[in-house]
């Protein structure tokens, strides 16, 4: 077997891993880069292999730094089998289309021809399968899948690929337990191989256990002062996570009764999906739910739909809280709020999510006092935190214990470190090899290694 790094290498974006057994040839993942204009134009290249020669393509979750070039997949002659949870095809089916509408846009606007058609985004649905976890599928006389819960959004996996006596699992994006929604991860004991995420690989999420305490205290101090809170919200996973959240709040009489604003058209499509699958939730959220509770509404929250919809929530007073994409605040209805009320000291913008590198978001929590909005000059006035214990993403000690349990049998020959920046990645692989006595590497883009 041979692996091939193609991407989200030394970077958070852009994931995609080839797998090479005899004839079968297997993509892990097909995001795109983002966070940068370089970063950007990377997904107009051509992929440095032939798509039409590829079997089978896994997904580890809907996330588009990791479905995001499918279509372009398909374009350029892929017409195998696209394998996934069937929860992480149903947010893709919603998220991708979104997607293309916001980049055709740019695109246009920029002159160039974008990077495939609605035909081929449409037609690349033709294509998928939809498998439960725990199921093993069969690949070829040699080989086989497994996908495994991974934690980290609704239907995310870790995908366990057996050949020839041996084991290789891809974490996609690990969970960081415990979360409102979801199961812990998937453990393994087995692995002869890993490739592990680090987009959190230097860091420690210290807040973990205590970040409904701390948003409480942000939405109180915030409605205090007479401010708007501000919420740049991925819409998948971190806006679900929110509203069960505030739900309980609400219910318990924690926080004054504002009006809560979700701007965002996606999230409200979303969140229609993860009404659907309530049996990948965790056994309290289950519970709730089963209680009669509809986790995703209470008194004074208004998912706001249409353009015109949005714009009213100008007209309502504060305090208000608001939450929107993106959520690294690199487009959608968010920036309008932050030109809005970025520059207001009653005001707060709270990050939930992990902001990558060269982002509006990033440059904010940075601590810019000074950023530009639809070519305008915006003053940061407003208190800016930030809830490290909200990321979806692993830290530093869960990755460890992954990668440990994962070693128990002591056959892990390489773990390979991905999906971070390189400060990161490299940070992570010297605390595997001090801690565990295993071999990391932090590859190359194009870099191969024999399994």
């Amino acid at each position: 077997m041979k692996i091939i790094f193609y991407g989200g290498v030394k970077s958070v974006t852009g994931a995609n891993y080839l797998l090479e057994e005899d004839n079968l040839r297997i993509i892990v993942d097909c995001g795109l880069y983002q966070g940068s204009k370089y970063a950007e134009d990377l997904n107009y290249e051509k992929f440095p292999y032939d798509p039409a020669t590829i079997n089978f393509v896994f997904l580890s979750h809907s996330h588009t730094d990791h479905i995001g070039r499918l279509p372009k997949l398909y374009k350029e002659g892929f017409r195998g089998q696209i394998i996934a949870s069937n929860p992480t095809l149903d947010l893709a089916k919603k998220a991708l289309p979104d997607n293309y509408n916001l980049m055709k846009t740019e695109a246009e606007r920029e002159g160039r021809e974008f990077l495939y058609s609605l035909d081929d985004l449409e037609k690349t649905w033709t294509l998928t399968r939809g498998i439960d976890y725990e199921n093993q599928i069969k690949l070829s006389d040699n080989m086989t899948a497994t996908l495994h819960d991974a934690g980290h959004i609704l239907g995310s996996t870790i995908t366990e690929f057996s050949f020839g006596g041996k084991k290789i699992y891809f974490t996609g994006d690990l969970g960081n337990p415990p979360t409102p929604l979801l199961e812990a991860p998937f453990f393994p004991d087995d692995a002869d191989f890993v490739v592990v995420e680090s987009a959190y690989g230097s860091r420690i999420h210290e807040d973990r256990q205590y970040r409904k305490e701390i948003l409480e205290d942000i939405i109180v101090e915030t409605i205090n002062r007479g401010g708007v809170l501000m919420v740049p919200s991925f819409a998948m996973e971190r806006t679900q996570e929110l509203l069960y959240e505030l739900n309980g709040l609400v219910n318990e009489k924690r926080i004054p009764h504002v009006p809560v604003f979700v701007d965002s058209p996606l999230a409200i499509n979303l969140t229609e999906v993860y009404r659907k699958y309530p049996n990948y939730f965790n056994k309290t959220a289950s519970y709730i739910i089963k209680s009669g509770d509809d986790v995703f509404n209470f008194p004074g929250l208004k998912f706001t739909r249409t353009s015109e919809e949005s714009k009213k929530i100008n007209d309502i007073p504060p305090p208000k809280i608001i939450i929107a994409g993106s959520g690294m605040s690199i487009g959608g209805r968010i920036l309008h709020h932050e030109k809005r009320y970025l520059s207001d000291p009653n005001s707060a913008i709270l990050f939930v999510g992990y902001q990558v590198e060269n982002s509006l978001g990033r440059k904010i929590l940075d601590g810019a006092k000074e950023v530009s909005i639809f070519g305008e000059k915006i003053s940061v006035n407003c208190r800016v935190k930030a809830i490290g214990g909200y990321s979806a993403h692993a830290d530093q000690e869960m990755l460890l214990r992954w990668i440990a349990s994962a070693n128990l049998k002591s056959k892990i020959k390489k773990a390979f470190i991905v999906q971070g920046e390189e400060e990161s990645s490299k940070a992570l692989a010297d605390k595997v090899k001090q801690s565990l006595d295993i071999e990391a590497i932090v590859p190359d883009s194009g870099e191969s290694f024999i399994l």
